[in-house]
Parts: structure tokens; sequence; C-alpha cells
């Protein structure tokens, strides 16, 4: 059910929840302080009460009113950062709901670039919790469509056209003047290395729990199969009867459809949910996708396609 973005503020105000655009994927959104909201989150998206929510807020001026502390190095990456797909996960108020936290001691927080999700924010005032408007480990949505595809006609979407990043935000931890990275996204460690002028935590054993983190996510209906090598995915598309391809740049396969998608990182992302949301609604038997070379620019991709992929045993 689309909604324009007068009935969507007015909806949220409200204590109903709406999908909403953002750059990186649309959200499942509602008004962070309201928990019978938050709890209808949970509920429509099949999700674990130990798995925190991102709070969409408008602007850095408003991290203080969910976080005990803003340190000057979470200062400094929310000024090169924000607004855009970058998360901070700081320690949290005591009146933050434990809801929105799942029981953690931190809130994660984000300021969106969308245009239409900026005026959604300041028209409201709200915190807007919103995690992937798709079910618990499905393929995030980037379009309308994916949304009413994956969670009905009945809830109400605001269109914002196809998200520009396409990927989740990067979340990152930041304790005084250290950081660590929790989730992979398009901004890379080496560019938040370079702003915070320390390296990242590499190793501590209890980390802040983060979306994302779950073993089996973004993931199609349909089996995946990973590549290293296009020769390896050619001869494995020999043998399938009932299969489409996933190739990085141009090229076919002989023995079922083929998508193509850019050897680029960026452009990759931006367009590889909605390709494997076309794939996914295919009649095939198994999906064979190409995984990009092995450097950090890549990372975040290689990290969606191995959750997308991982098999439960």
């Amino acid at each position: 059910m689309q909604v324009n973005l007068a009935e969507a503020a007015d909806l949220l105000k409200r204590g109903k929840v709406v999908a909403i655009p953002t750059e990186t994927v649309y959200g499942l959104a509602a008004d962070a302080r309201n928990e019978d909201a938050l709890r209808e989150i949970y509920a429509i998206k099949q999700r674990p009460a130990d798995n925190p929510l991102i709070v969409h807020i408008a602007s850095s001026e408003q991290v203080l009113d969910w976080a005990e502390t803003f340190s000057p190095l979470a200062q400094k990456l929310a000024k090169a950062f924000w607004p855009g797909p970058f998360t901070l996960v700081l320690p949290a108020k005591s009146a933050v709901s434990t809801i929105v936290r799942a029981g953690e001691p931190t809130v994660a927080l984000r300021v969106p670039a969308h245009p239409i999700a900026q005026q959604l924010l300041q028209q409201t005032g709200l915190g807007l919790a919103a995690p992937s408007a798709n079910k618990y480990t499905q393929l995030s949505p980037t379009t309308v469509q994916h949304v009413e595809d994956g969670l009905g006609q009945h809830i109400p979407v605001l269109d914002g056209g196809a998200c520009q990043v396409g990927i989740e935000s990067t979340i990152v931890s930041v304790v005084g003047e250290q950081w660590q990275l929790l989730r992979l996204g398009m901004i890379l460690e080496a560019e938040i290395e370079l702003i915070a002028g320390v390296a990242t935590i590499s190793e501590q054993k209890t980390l802040p729990k983060a979306p994302g983190q779950h073993l089996l996510h973004y993931s199609p209906k349909t089996p995946m199969q990973l590549f290293s090598s296009r020769e390896a995915l050619i001869q494995a598309a020999t043998t399938e009867t009932n299969c489409a391809a996933l190739l990085i740049g141009d090229g076919k396969i002989d023995n079922g459809l083929t998508f193509n998608l850019p050897n680029n990182p960026a452009e990759m992302a931006e367009k590889l949910y909605d390709t494997l949301h076309q794939m996914d609604a295919l009649t095939v038997t198994k999906l064979l996708i190409e995984t990009p070379e092995n450097s950090p620019e890549w990372s975040a991709i290689h990290d969606r396609l191995s959750r997308a992929s991982y098999k439960v045993h």
C-alpha cells in the first residue's frame, strides 16, 4: 500500500510501521521510542528479539538524545561519513528502549543521506528504528516492489525510487578513542582508519551486537553457489539442468539464463540485491554466482554473498 510523505509522517507519529527509502536499502520504520511500534517491527520481520535495530536520526546534533557519550573520535567519524551509509554504535542512554537495543548497553545510530528519509525525519521530529523491510535473513529490498513482494501489499510503503548504495551501512562501534568494525559496507575500513587516525581493534572477546552478524543473511529462497573462477562456474553450469548465473562483466553461460553486473564495486553493490531478486523469481533450482576479486574494495560484496549462500547444517 503506497503512501505519500505526509501520510507516512502521520502514520509514524501515530505509532504505525511504514516502509521507507534510504540510500542503502528500504527500511521498515517506526518511532524508536514507541515500544508497541518496535514490537510490531520485530513481529512483521519475524526477527529475533536479541537483534538490535538502527535508529535513524536527522543530524549528529541528535546523537546525545540517544547516546550517553559522543566522544571526539565518534564526532570525527560522524562529521566525515554522515549523512551516509555509516552507523555508529555508542553507549546508550538508559532511557533508550531495551527493545530497540535488544538488551545491549549500546545504541546504533545513523544519519541517512536519502532526501526523502531526511524529509521524513525532519517533518516528524522522530528517531526512526528502521531495519531492512524484509523477513529476517531474506534478501534486502532496494525497490518498492521488493518490499511489496516480501511483506505484502498491506504494509504502507513510501516510494523513494531504487536505492543508490544498494547494500546495508558500514557499522562501527566506538568506545572512547577506540573503534571496531562490526559490519562491512561501502565505506571501507581504510577510509575509517584514515579519519580516525588509529587502527581498528583487531581482537575483542565480547563484540557489541549489531545487525547483519548472523551467518545466514541477505539470502534468496533459491539455493546459491559461489565460484571464485568463471571456468569453474561454467563447468558447473554444464551439469545443472535448471540454473541461472550471475557473472561480473561480460559473458554468458550456455546452459541457463545469465545476468551480468559491472566489474566495479559501487556499481555492482547498487544492483546486487535487485539482480538477486530477479534471479530468485525464476523457476530455477540453483543460482550460480561469480564472486569478485579478493580485495578491500569488494569486501562488503563478498560478505553479503557469503552470508546469502551460507548453508545451515
